[in-house]
């Protein structure tokens, strides 16, 4: 792919990113990061392609100097909607928005400002504010559990986390075979969405129709995901996610609304979609689904949890390409290995194939650094980038050494979602609402689609 290539990768119906061509000054930034970050550009032949391939992951909006390209953006709508009197206005914050959110307002680099924006969404306009780590605990609970159940029924292994939108599009186009090795768990996302328009209304008495549920994130490509047919289970004639803004659409939206957030006084989340645990919370860094994972999976075959020491995966932080772990539960070794960033697949592909070693449990990730990295992150300079990255991540560790609910099967919310809506972890009813399923798109190269 030549630089020139700028003008024909980007279709116009792309549901996460838009190209403005009179800011473009053709520097090759977006190619560059898409073909050798990403990888996309180098994996097709754009002349045989169906359509401009995009898996919506926002990285190259990070790396445009001109804002040439940036995220599709929804924010206007939702102000629209805010001061609608017939809608339940409901927010949720995902775990990486509190640890950068910060940067745009002269925060201390890292700070989490999970409170402040309860209260600053709450005088926007939003009648609800749930965190998302609770929708990242009930993804470990049912991922966990199909751990669990492939280790000891001999089902397809390694399992391959489900929760990045853009690591899933890129495995269905360019490595449809693996998709049976994919979680069939949702995202935290889509699972908390599901759950506000089936559990949360009905607890509320409220139509699911009337409630309008955003979902505040660092990443771009969940505004493809949310439209996928497939993560939408509340009920036929509305969705379950109405719309994504990314952490820069909600700096946007609090400025043009003079909401001071420097001086904001704290509010705890509502409930009972809002407690999370802080091994939820780390799913915003490389490397915390595969922790949070652990903590949970070991609990699940041993009955018992880690010690406290032991809960910390300090060989699954960080930023290298391909980082791995072991532990003994029981008599089982459980191999896990987490890949961080695309242009490490090729590689831990070939590694899984030479036979050396067996894995049992792999995170994806799109982004290098993981959520705290996400294409609709504040951006900063090329220079203080790695830096601002290793800040949030560890302002997201530190929360987890504070907490004192460290377990996502420990969180008492999780337990009463079970109790009274979902019953266990893989039954029939989480499988109905929590679970989805993957398409071979491959044809999108130009080959034909298998059915």
């Amino acid at each position: 792919m030549k630089e020139t290539d700028v003008e024909i990768i980007y279709s116009s119906d792309n549901d996460a990113i838009v190209k403005d061509r009179d800011k473009c000054v053709s520097c090759g930034y977006c190619v560059k990061t898409c073909r050798d970050e990403v990888t996309v550009a180098r994996m097709y032949e754009i002349d045989k392609s169906i359509e401009p391939i995009c898996i919506n992951c926002g990285q190259c909006t990070i790396y445009c100097p001109t804002e040439s390209i940036h995220e599709k953006f929804d924010y206007l709508k939702v102000k629209h909607i805010l001061q609608d009197k017939s809608k339940v206005k409901v927010v949720s914050i995902a775990p990486a928005v509190r640890v950068a959110i910060g940067e745009e307002f002269s925060f201390y680099q890292g700070e989490n400002l999970a409170n402040k924006l309860v209260t600053a969404l709450k005088r926007l306009g939003f009648d609800y504010v749930f965190d998302i780590t609770f929708g990242a605990d009930l993804t470990i609970m049912e991922e966990a559990s199909e751990l669990v159940w492939r280790i000891e029924h001999q089902g397809v292994l390694p399992m391959f986390t489900s929760c990045c939108p853009a690591w899933v599009k890129y495995a269905e186009i360019f490595y449809p075979e693996y998709l049976p090795h994919l979680s069939t768990c949702k995202s935290p996302i889509t699972m908390q969405s599901t759950m506000i328009k089936t559990y949360f209304a009905r607890q509320k008495e409220i139509s699911p129709e009337d409630i309008c549920h955003v979902v505040i994130a660092p990443c771009t490509a969940k505004k493809s995901e949310i439209k996928r047919p497939e993560v939408n289970r509340a009920g036929e004639g509305f969705v379950d996610t109405d719309f994504v803004l990314t952490t820069r659409e909600l700096a946007r939206l609090l400025k043009e609304e003079n909401i001071d957030l420097q001086n904001m006084p704290e509010t705890s989340f509502d409930s009972p979609l809002g407690l999370g645990s802080s091994a939820g919370l780390i799913f915003g860094n490389s490397g915390g689904v595969c922790e949070a994972a652990l903590r949970t999976a070991y609990y699940f075959m041993m009955h018992e949890n880690l010690e406290k020491d032991a809960l910390k995966f300090q060989e699954v932080r960080g930023f290298q390409g391909v980082k791995e772990a072991s532990v003994l539960v029981g008599d089982e070794e459980v191999h896990v290995a987490v890949v961080n960033g695309m242009k490490n697949m090729k590689y831990f592909f070939d590694k899984m194939k030479d036979g050396t070693k067996k894995y049992h449990f792999v995170e994806v990730m799109n982004c290098l650094g993981g959520c705290i990295a996400g294409g609709g992150q504040p951006k900063t300079t090329l220079l203080q980038m790695q830096d601002m990255k290793k800040i949030r991540m560890r302002g997201i560790y530190e929360e987890d050494e504070r907490s004192v609910l460290r377990l996502c099967h420990e969180n008492p919310e999780i337990k009463e979602i079970y109790s009274k809506f979902l019953e266990f972890p893989n039954s029939e009813v989480a499988h109905q609402y929590l679970h989805t399923s993957y398409e071979d798109k491959s044809y999108l190269l130009g080959g034909e689609k298998h059915e």
